[in-house]
């Protein structure tokens, strides 16, 4: 016999029970129900999120902040400026200026000149802490985008199962009339209708559940985007499996080039070795230049004074500098072996987890689904004939519920691996 003649043979069956919505039911969700017209895609969410979430501006701003600290770095000291007086024989201003050549009033200015090479490595050190802001703004929005996409997913998950628990609830509450009237003619008896009540009020309760979950995620998901909590909810696309284009070799090639986690590590170690390099060279002097120009009475010549200054090292201090500096690298160079180890161990099982899902969803889509959708009508006929018991059946559709629900729950778990392996790998996979 074909499936059609099954099928309909089957509807004949349920349609003497009252139950034509049973082979509704159990047609395997292969797809969604058409979408929606308003549903959003999720890259457009990701681009609101890009230009309009705070958290990501804010990190913006403190990396272009970071990148106006080496032209700071490089300058010279200020020069000073200098206003002197001097008085002979009082304290008053200007006492003896008239008949004193030793009293004058003095204009003159000083620049203090670092040892060449202290300023460009100055400069180097604070470009290496503008590459670190700039890593880390790129991880902020990385982790944003991340949190956008697990939520995104997570109601997508919600919005497609609840149709599934409300169409399995009809069926349910038609069944229990089924149990009620076999009860009334004394085919059945009173348990068999408890059981189908009891069964109807834990899924109302998981329908409650998802209304909860899926308020609070769509407050989470405004937040995210910097909308009002009186916008409009959003409606998610339908989930589909998305593939993974690359081997397991190409994800940790990936993980090493892309992560933004680790090239803020690996900027923190340039900079402690550019610090290293300035620690050295701060045992060297500095020097200062000094002119000032001095006027007396005009029967008296005027005094021209230069000053070259050399300022000495503490060289105690500059060795303890120098130590603290080797001991800040090898803490960074330490750190960042632990974050690539972290980044790419959390690669490994992300991708990982992907593979194995593949194999369920296979597993489901291929076997679980179509098996259990069989033992209902299998079960569903012999209830009908009287050669099978209530607790049978009710079994069988659970059955058939709980693998469809857990279908679309190992899907949204693929979803979110592939997510935090999106931000593992710095970016979304083509």
């Amino acid at each position: 016999m074909n499936s059609a003649g099954s099928s309909r043979g089957m509807c004949g069956r349920c349609s003497r029970l009252g139950v034509a919505v049973v082979c509704t039911a159990l047609a395997m969700p292969q797809a969604v129900a058409a979408q929606e017209p308003h549903a959003v895609p999720l890259r457009e969410l990701v681009q609101e999120a890009e230009q309009r979430n705070p958290t990501i501006a804010a990190s913006v701003h403190a990396w272009q902040a970071s990148t106006h600290v080496p032209a700071q770095a490089s300058a010279l000291p200020g020069p000073e400026l200098t206003v002197q007086q001097f008085s002979v024989g009082s304290p008053r201003p200007f006492a003896g200026f008239s008949d004193s050549n030793f009293a004058y009033l003095g204009i003159g200015a000083s620049q203090d000149l670092p040892y060449p090479g202290k300023r460009r490595l100055r400069a180097d050190v604070a470009a290496r802490d503008a590459d670190a802001a700039h890593a880390q703004s790129d991880a902020v929005g990385r982790a944003v985008v991340e949190a956008l996409k697990l939520a995104y997913v997570q109601l997508a998950y919600l919005q497609q199962t609840l149709p599934i628990l409300e169409r399995n609830d009809q069926l349910l509450t038609q069944v229990q009339q089924i149990a009620d009237s076999r009860y009334r003619v004394g085919e059945g008896n009173q348990q068999d209708v408890l059981k189908a009540q009891l069964q109807h009020t834990k899924i109302l309760q998981e329908i409650a559940d998802h209304h909860q979950q899926e308020g609070m995620l769509q407050a989470q998901l405004k937040q995210l985007l910097n909308r009002t909590q009186d916008t409009p909810d959003i409606l998610a696309e339908p989930l589909s499996p998305t593939p993974i284009p690359f081997s397991a070799a190409d994800i940790r090639q990936r993980a090493r080039d892309q992560n933004p986690d680790l090239a803020a590590r690996s900027a923190m170690v340039d900079r402690e070795r550019a610090q290293i390099a300035l620690a050295h060279k701060e045992f060297k002097p500095d020097f200062a230049v000094q002119y000032m120009y001095q006027h007396t009475a005009s029967t008296f010549r005027d005094y021209y004074t230069g000053t070259f200054s050399v300022r000495l090292p503490n060289r105690d201090r500059q060795r303890a500098a120098l130590a603290e500096a080797e001991e800040r690298r090898q803490r960074a160079a330490q750190e960042e072996q632990a974050e690539r180890q972290r980044v790419l161990a959390d690669a490994q099982q992300q991708y990982v987890a992907i593979q194995g899902s593949n194999e369920r969803l296979t597993i489901y889509h291929d076997g679980l689904m179509p098996q259990s959708a069989a033992t209902l009508q299998a079960a569903m006929a012999a209830y009908s004939s009287n050669r099978q018991d209530f607790e049978t059946l009710l079994s069988s559709f659970l059955d058939v519920l709980n693998v469809e629900i857990a279908y679309w729950r190992e899907l949204a778990d693929h979803e979110s691996a592939l997510a935090r392996l999106e931000r593992l790998t710095g970016g979304a996979q083509p």
